[in-house]
């Protein structure tokens, strides 16, 4: 599917044409592929997107030196933007500084390709002592010391370790701090500037650190009160049964109440003891190769900024309502997770056209699926299980229930004026990821990548030594659990 085609999917779906609708309708997760698109270089067929991570100390003029370097091998910059890594008042504070490469535009160059004079660039910041991650394609013999980040010819570049995730986590499409005319709180000045303070937090945030704190209004606290208290009269007889095990629990661990606003920070330690995910605070929109990766690492990218009060069950993007009442409880399901999981890596290094597979797959089910249970259907996604409105509808006559099937999933339509006529209904969330990791076969691309719990790393697993490094660790496994059964049996022998 094109761009194009990507784009005007998203931007005709439902909730623009029912904003008057009284329901919380989630609008975009995703945006279009093509804002995200990678740039084409002149003097090479398969480069894409560049950028580098350069830290420098936190003192005067530390950033003249590299820029001097980039100018000398006339490198072109588009965009410039710093980051702390540590606190900026320890002795040994250093700050990340992101720069994007910009196509060539200017007359033609005669000193070397771009690849070539990047590269020379690089050295020679390496050699000055300079750290240097390369984010990029054509550089498949340069691994830098930062990320450790190495990339596949043609492959679009994709994060390899936890940390790379610093690399995209500012670089949303849209909402955030910027707002459309038709958004509720667009001439609402002192909202405005409410959610730049909260979107700020989330810019200056880098891996490792603690979530930002939000201190929450009273108007906002408001707000989080009437949506809570409409969808929890719903979750018992609506939401799945992994559902309303898990949200009792949240209300008792993590500050859940209607008249209490969660902390990321106390939600992300819950969800990482349940089933290793962790939440990253996120300053808008991302893309859907963006969004989708950081859910390889187990990480789900959540705002922390709340609707606007006039529309309490309503609201043209997602926000922590949306966030916590909708994804938080299903990631805490270790099934479930493992699901979320498969799709995030089968997105590593996928062309555009299979970004835009996966991601129809995920919105007809993180998003918007159902689930069997006891002979009857409850939903299980969070676009559901944060509407009002459409949670409603969807376990109603009216919409048409179709099995769970990716391969569908992935080729189905949109509506443009209405709630959605098709639901995916799984058989369980175990049944779900076998499908998908049948669908996922079919994703396009000249290695297969493993995620190692431990280091919390990506391999790319494209030679036969790393083939039999994984497998002597399931060997492992499955010698504990034939251990475990004998025991148990000797136990139960014993007993008997």
């Amino acid at each position: 599917m094109s761009s194009n085609v990507w784009k005007s999917l998203f931007y005709s779906y439902p909730w623009r044409s029912r904003f008057l609708s009284p329901t919380n309708r989630i609008s975009k997760r995703y945006l279009s592929v093509e804002a995200n698109t990678p740039t084409r270089f002149s003097g090479s067929n398969t480069l894409g997107r560049i950028s580098l991570v350069v830290r420098v100390p936190n003192t005067p003029g530390s950033l003249t030196q590299p820029l001097a370097v980039l100018g000398k091998y006339q490198v072109n910059l588009s965009r410039i933007e710093s980051r702390p890594t540590t606190e900026v008042k320890q002795p040994d504070a250093s700050y990340d500084i992101f720069v994007n490469i910009s196509e060539e535009t200017s007359p033609v160059v005669t000193s070397g390709s771009l690849v070539d004079r990047i590269k020379k660039a690089v050295e020679e910041l390496t050699s000055q002592g300079i750290k240097v991650t390369v984010l990029g394609e054509g550089f498949e013999d340069m691994t830098q010391s930062v990320g450790e980040v190495s990339t596949l010819s043609g492959i679009p570049w994709f994060p390899r370790k936890m940390r790379d995730l610093d690399a995209f986590s500012s670089r949303t499409l849209e909402f955030g701090a910027e707002l459309d005319a038709d958004h509720p709180g667009f001439h609402d000045k002192a909202y405005r500037e409410r959610r730049q303070s909260i979107t700020e937090n989330a810019k200056q945030y880098g891996y490792g650190q603690p979530l930002p704190h939000v201190t929450y209004s009273e108007k906002e606290l408001k707000t989080w009160n009437t949506v809570y208290t409409e969808l929890t009269k719903l979750y018992p007889t609506h939401a799945c049964k992994q559902y309303r095990y898990i949200f009792p629990l949240l209300e008792k661990n993590c500050g859940y109440s209607p008249h209490q606003i969660p902390q990321l920070q106390d939600v992300s330690e819950f969800l990482r003891e349940c089933t290793g995910f962790r939440l990253r605070p996120v300053m808008g929109l991302l893309s859907p190769r963006d969004f989708l990766n950081g859910l390889a690492f187990r990480v789900f990218h959540s705002t922390q900024y709340i609707r606007h009060h006039s529309k309490p069950l309503y609201t043209p993007e997602p926000d922590v309502c949306h966030e916590l009442l909708g994804h938080a409880p299903m990631l805490a399901d270790p099934d479930f997770a493992e699901f979320s999981h498969q799709i995030g890596l089968a997105s590593l290094g996928a062309s555009d056209e299979d970004i835009d597979r996966l991601a129809r797959c995920y919105w007809f089910s993180v998003e918007f699926g159902l689930l069997k249970e006891d002979g009857q259907v409850k939903a299980y996604g969070a676009g559901l299980l944060s509407s009002f409105g459409e949670l409603q509808y969807a376990l109603g006559n009216e919409p048409q229930l179709l099995p769970w099937d990716p391969f569908v999933a992935s080729q189905q339509p949109y509506p443009i004026t209405q709630y959605q006529p098709v639901y995916f209904v799984a058989d369980s969330f175990s049944s779900a990821t076998d499908k998908f990791l049948k669908f996922a076969e079919t994703i396009s691309r000249p290695f297969s990548v493993w995620y190692n719990p431990y280091s919390q790393t990506i391999e790319i697993i494209d030679s036969i030594q790393k083939i039999m490094k994984i497998a002597g660790q399931t060997k492992q496994s499955c010698s504990l659990v034939t251990e475990a059964l004998r025991r148990l049996e000797t136990r139960v022998g014993h007993a008997s």
